[in-house]
C-alpha cells in the first residue's frame, strides 16, 4: 500500500465508480471525494463531455504514433495552447507530470547550453531520475542516488537567496507557483516576478510546475497567472485529462528551438488527447476556474471560523487548500474517510489537503465543514 492509502477495517476502500464529487463502493456507499485523486478530476469524475469523447475516439482509432497527424491530437494542442499564457507558443505531450518536468529540464539545458539547475526547498517535481533530483524531500531520494547532479536547492519563497543562487551558468529555475506535496505552501507577493527578473538576467529559463496548480484549480486557468507571470517553460499533467494519463510541456519559442531531439512513443495519443480536449473546452466554456475561486474562498472561510484556534492556519488559493493542524494529518485523512465518508490527502506531517472537483458547489463545501468541524474540533462544534 502507498503512503496515502484509505483503508476500512485494515483494508483498503473498494472504489467502483464515481459521478461528479463523488465515489462509489461496490455497495453503494458514497464518498466525498475531497482530494480528486491528486486533482486528476476537475471536472468530477465521468465527466459527460469527456466520456463522449473517449469513447467516441477509442470507437475509431486508440492509437497511432505522432508522426502521423490526427484530429484529436491537433484539437488537443490548439485548445491547451489557447488556454496557455500568452507567450507560449509550443506544446508537447506525454505520459504524466514527472515526464513534463523531466523534459522541462532536458529543454532549458538544451536551450540556454547551460547545465545547473536551480530548485527550492520542500519541492516535489517528480519520480523518474531527472525530476526527482529537483525534488527537495531525502525520502523520496536516497534509496536511487546518486541522481542527476548540478541541482541547487534554496529555500522557498525567499528571493535574496533565490538571487545569489542564480547565475550565468544557471540553466534553468524550476518552481511551484504554489508548493502542493510540501505542504500547501503559497510564496510571498512578487516571489514569482523576483524569479521571472532573474531568470531574464541570466538567460536561464524560468520553469513553472503547473502539475497540481494548473487547469483552473487556484480560481485561473494557471497559478502563474494570479502572480501576471509568464514562465518560459510550463509543465501540467493531473487534471489535465480529467483522469486519463496525460501530460504536457507548453513553451515559449526560444525554448522550442533549442530543445533538440525529443519524443516519447505513446506523446499525444488519440484517445488521451480526445479527453485533453474535451477537458479544456469545458473548463474554459463553463467558466470552471471561476467556481473554483468562487468556492474556494468561501470554503476557506467557513473552514476558518469553524476550525478556530484548533487549527494553526488554512491556506492555499482557489480549491488548493491545505490545512495546517496541531497533530497528525494522515490520522485526521483516516478520521474522515471512516466516519464521514470524506476522502481527504495529507501534504507532509501535518497539514491536510483539500483538491476537490472544481465543479463541487456550497452544499459540497459545507458537508466538508462539517466533516472536518465533527473531526478536528469536536468540543468547539458540540458546544455550537
Amino acid at each position: 500500500m502507498s503512503d496515502h492509502d484509505f483503508v476500512s477495517g485494515g483494508k483498503p476502500i473498494p472504489i467502483e465508480r464515481g459521478e461528479g464529487a463523488s465515489l462509489y463502493t461496490g455497495d453503494g456507499t458514497e464518498y466525498v471525494d475531497a482530494g480528486a485523486s491528486f486533482a486528476c478530476t476537475p471536472l468530477g469524475h465521468s465527466h459527460p463531455a469527456v466520456v463522449e469523447a473517449v469513447q467516441e475516439q477509442v470507437e475509431k482509432l486508440t492509437f497511432v504514433d505522432s508522426s502521423f497527424p490526427v484530429e484529436a491530437r491537433e484539437n488537443a494542442y490548439a485548445s491547451l495552447i489557447a488556454a496557455t499564457p500568452d507567450g507560449l507558443e509550443s506544446a508537447w505531450f506525454c505520459n504524466s507530470g514527472t515526464e513534463a518536468n523531466e523534459a522541462a529540464l532536458k529543454f532549458a539545458r538544451s536551450a540556454t547550453g547551460e547545465s545547473t539547475i536551480v530548485a527550492a526547498t520542500r519541492s516535489f517535481h517528480g519520480r523518474t531520475m531527472g525530476a526527482l533530483a529537483a525534488t527537495w524531500k531525502d525520502t523520496y531520494k536516497k534509496p536511487f542516488e546518486p541522481l542527476a547532479g548540478d541541482v541547487e536547492f534554496v529555500p522557498y519563497g525567499d528571493g535574496e537567496e533565490l538571487a545569489d543562487a542564480v547565475d550565468d551558468e544557471t540553466a534553468a529555475v524550476i518552481l511551484e507557483p504554489i508548493q502542493g506535496e510540501g505542504g500547501i505552501n503559497v510564496p510571498p507577493t512578487g516571489y514569482l516576478e523576483t524569479a521571472r527578473e532573474l531568470t531574464d538576467e541570466a538567460g536561464a529559463a524560468l520553469v513553472l510546475d503547473e502539475v497540481q496548480t494548473g487547469m483552473g484549480r487556484t480560481g485561473s486557468m494557471w497559478a502563474c497567472e494570479n502572480a501576471g507571470v509568464t514562465p518560459d517553460i510550463l509543465t501540467t499533467a493531473k487534471g489535465l485529462g480529467n483522469g486519463l494519463p496525460v501530460g504536457a510541456v507548453a513553451v515559449q519559442d526560444w525554448i522550442a528551438d533549442g530543445a533538440a531531439s525529443h519524443n516519447a512513443t505513446f506523446s499525444g495519443g488519440p484517445v488521451v488527447t480526445a479527453a485533453v480536449h474535451a477537458t479544456i473546452s469545458t473548463l474554459v466554456e463553463e467558466d470552471v476556474p471561476a467556481n473554483a475561486a468562487e468556492i474556494g474562498e468561501y470554503l476557506t472561510t467557513e473552514l476558518e471560523a469553524a476550525l478556530g484556534d484548533e487549527i494553526r492556519e488554512v491556506r492555499g488559493e482557489g480549491l488548493l487548500i491545505g490545512i495546517e493542524l496541531k497533530r497528525g494529518a494522515n490520522r485526521i485523512a483516516r478520521d474522515l474517510a471512516l466516519e464521514h465518508q470524506v476522502l481527504a490527502l495529507p501534504a507532509g506531517r501535518t497539514v491536510l489537503r483539500l483538491l476537490p472537483p472544481l465543479v463541487i458547489d456550497e452544499s459540497h463545501a459545507d458537508q466538508l465543514v462539517e466533516a472536518l468541524s465533527a473531526v478536528i474540533a469536536p468540543d468547539t462544534n458540540a458546544d455550537q
